[in-house]
């Protein structure tokens, strides 16, 4: 059996020797190809990790700093931008992309550490994509690319002035990109082997109420996060007028109408999942003395930003039912359970329903935590210090409202779980009951 590719020598039309032609052979009809391909013949598998971390890396980077360069030679003529050099945009747009890796840009003597969630979706977008296209499924691969995008996130940062904290703020978030990018990318080359092959093992020892209800959780976080979308867009629907003009009162035309535009983009993310925490009840604020909650808006004094235009007014009555979104996705996330369990089987316990059902909740309110979190941060000096929403009490609404949802329906469609119950509540039932002791005289 052939276990390499074979060299044949042919010789060409004119008689004469032009070398070796190498030829991609399966070893037997039927076989599957080897796991540990490489994307680049004789290299190391990390390399192809590295060279895909790279390519990630710079293409998100263009992305944003091309626009930036864009904007400055299309203001070049103005003579408020007299003796601005063009690396200045480069310097701007590289601090954007910073800032989507957790480098807070220092703009007034104050650390806006409001992270742009776009520009970190960008960059897991490039890294993916990359990876997918050019790497190799091997831990090495993404292991050596994480180091690789680390490395290339902490000499941006030290080359536009981040110092020492930003640069370790760079690591931990370029690391957090990096290894979601790459990861992903990986799992879905062709010769990837699967998550349950990557942690061997883990799968199968978790009980299976954690199995279904961690699949339940990224259920129900999905739809609450696509139902913020689409309020989102509801209220970018309602407030447009408003929103069109802010964006006329900062004059912004042609090219620098587009640069307006995706400078809002990039913190669009942030606004769907703020959009979450208004769904879930808490609410979030955008600055000091601003509150938007279902229950009552106080909107102050806001910035200029065209977004922001779009966040509502006030408020119906009936908006303080709109938790009962929460819970209607819980209620999915039951259904979810349900089916999950059917195809179980056997092997399963009578209370697995609603245990898979606690479970996703808490899977789900904790990863609601910690997207808010990143959702959060300082806008800008004064006021907007405070930007954001109330990650661990959001946290805590989602899991409650997704649990409650998800039990009810997982109990009332549980066959195994009705079946155990009359089981329990006949041997009750059946039991003698105590004789009374008697005491003597």
């Amino acid at each position: 059996m052939a276990d390499a590719p074979s060299g044949i020598r042919r010789p060409a039309p004119d008689g004469g020797d032009h070398g070796t032609v190498t030829l991609l052979v399966d070893p037997e009809p039927g076989t599957r190809r080897p796991l540990l391909t490489s994307a680049l013949d004789g290299s190391p598998r990390w390399v192809a990790g590295v060279i895909a971390a790279v390519q990630g890396a710079v293409l998100s980077l263009l992305v944003i700093v091309v626009p930036a360069l864009g904007a400055y030679v299309a203001t070049s003529a103005d003579p408020a931008n007299d003796g601005v050099e063009w690396f200045r945009s480069v310097r701007v747009g590289t601090a954007v992309w910073l800032a989507g890796h957790g480098v807070p840009p220092v703009i007034g003597g104050t650390r806006l550490t409001l992270v742009p969630l776009g520009v970190t979706l960008l960059a897991v977008f490039a890294c993916w994509a990359s990876m997918r296209r050019s790497g190799a499924a091997t831990r090495a691969a993404v292991l050596a690319g994480t180091g690789a995008y680390c490395g290339l996130v902490v000499l941006l940062a030290l080359v536009t002035g981040a110092g020492a904290g930003g640069a370790l703020r760079g690591v931990l978030g370029g690391a957090a990109v990096a290894v979601t990018g790459l990861g992903l990318g990986a799992s879905a080359r062709p010769e990837a082997p699967g998550w349950r092959a990557l942690l061997p093992g883990a799968a199968g020892r978790a009980p299976i109420a954690v199995r279904v209800g961690a699949g339940a959780a990224v259920v129900a976080l999905a739809t609450i996060v696509v139902a913020g979308a689409v309020l989102v867009l509801a209220w970018i629907a309602v407030g447009r007028s408003t929103v069109m003009d802010i964006a006329e009162s900062l004059g912004a035309g042609g090219l620098g109408a587009i640069v307006l535009a995706l400078a809002n983009l990039l913190y669009l993310p942030n606004l769907v999942l703020w959009a979450t925490a208004w769904l879930a009840g808490p609410g979030f604020v955008v600055g000091a003395g601003t509150h938007f909650a279902p229950d009552g808006t106080v909107g102050g004094t806001l910035p200029a930003v065209p977004l922001l235009g779009a966040l509502p007014e006030g408020v119906p009555g009936l908006a303080v039912w709109m938790p009962l979104v929460v819970v209607a996705a819980g209620a999915l996330t039951g259904l979810f359970v349900h089916r999950a369990l059917r195809r179980v089987g056997a092997g399963r316990r009578w209370f697995d329903a609603p245990l898979a059902a606690l479970v996703a909740g808490a899977g789900a309110g904790g990863a609601m935590t910690v997207l808010q979190l990143l959702a959060n941060g300082a806008g800008g000096p004064g006021r907007l210090v405070q930007v954001g929403a109330p990650a661990f009490t959001v946290g805590l609404a989602v899991a409650f409202e997704v649990a409650l949802g998800a039990v009810v329906v997982a109990t009332v469609t549980d066959p195994v779980l009705h079946a155990g119950a009359r089981r329990r509540w006949r041997s009750y039932r059946s039991r003698p009951a105590p004789t009374p002791a008697r005491l003597d005289d």
